[in-house]
């Protein structure tokens, strides 16, 4: 199994579950079937670039922050013209946090940028 792909999966998996949405509304935004998304999940597909797009359309994330996930941009190149990795981005990212902490931070600074929804 591509160690890439397991990466992009186990990301889009933290960001759906970092957001309470199930794979079922996930796939309904990003417009693609729920077996399809399961599998990019689990690191058994690897989709294109077009798929990528919609999903991190879908989380909220950048593409290009999928795309240096799946290896279409290399990590260098992605940062000299990505802007910066949103706090959310940052927090799922690092791999000190457990998903438990991950989900407490984001849900304390969503509080914080969106008072409304707390």
């Amino acid at each position: 199994m591509d160690k890439r792909l397991v990466d992009l999966g186990d990301f889009i998996r933290q960001r759906r579950e970092a957001a309470q949405q199930s794979i079922r509304d996930l796939s309904r935004l990003a417009g693609v079937s729920n077996p399809y998304l399961s599998q990019i999940e689990r690191g058994l597909r690897k989709p294109s670039a077009e798929i990528l797009q919609q999903i991190a359309r879908a989380l909220h994330v950048s593409a290009e922050t999928l795309y240096v996930r799946a290896g279409f941009l290399d990590g260098d190149s992605a940062r000299a013209t990505a802007p910066a990795p949103s706090v959310e981005e940052a927090v799922l990212a690092d791999p000190l946090l457990s998903t438990e902490q991950k989900n407490t931070l984001l849900s304390v600074y969503r509080t914080y940028v969106n008072p409304a929804a707390g």
